[in-house]
């Protein structure tokens, strides 16, 4: 189960008003979807939002939903952010079951570009999906997806099947997405070209 527990309070009055009085009162303002319930306003308290937030294991994750003696795991999948003091304003959290499937977008990130001789030569990496859409269990969502440099060249192309995916995930979309290339200056690729010649 989640390590976050989120203690919410329901909000009597929505809206922008509601909103706005839920924010004197020391709390951001959210709502909670999905499953076969009706939409609820809830509220945190900030701090406690903040600390939660901070963690790096809120957004995308399973998180427990307290109020009360009742428990609920959802995902937080929004958090609004104010523009000017960065503080959290407001936020969406969506009901699912602990095992449920469900589609969420995970970050990939890449190492190893010492070992990538297209790299080493002057190519540049040029990212295309910085996050990919997956289909996973709510209770084994990825914290990200790292891709191995090792051994690419110029011109090669980082495809969503050449990522490895943790047990039960999936890609949502259809097709072999491209995820990132190696691309290269002409003088880069015509070295390349020099060097497969050679061999």
């Amino acid at each position: 189960m989640a390590d976050i527990i989120l203690n919410v309070e329901v909000r009597e009055r929505t809206g922008t008003g509601g909103a706005r009085a839920t924010r004197r009162e020391g709390k951001v303002p959210g709502v909670l979807y999905g499953g076969a319930k009706d939409p609820v306003a809830i509220a945190v308290k900030s701090n406690e939002f903040r600390k939660a937030l901070y963690t790096g294991k809120l957004l995308g994750h399973l998180v427990t939903l307290k109020y009360g003696e009742e428990t609920q795991p959802v995902i937080a999948k929004v958090v609004d952010m104010h523009p000017v003091t960065d503080e959290p304003w407001h936020f969406d959290l969506y009901r699912v079951d602990e095992h449920q499937q469900i589609r969420i977008a995970v970050p990939v990130h890449f190492r190893n570009a010492e070992a990538s001789p297209g790299l080493k030569r002057g190519g540049t990496l040029n990212v295309v999906l910085h996050e990919v859409e997956l289909n996973c269990p709510a209770d084994h969502i990825p914290e990200e997806i790292v891709h191995d440099l090792t051994g690419l060249d110029i011109g090669e192309t980082i495809r969503i099947s050449s990522l490895k995916l943790p047990a039960g995930a999936t890609p949502a979309a259809g097709g072999d997405v491209v995820v990132a290339t190696v691309a290269g200056s002409a003088a880069a690729a015509s070295a390349a070209n020099a060097e497969g010649a050679e061999a």
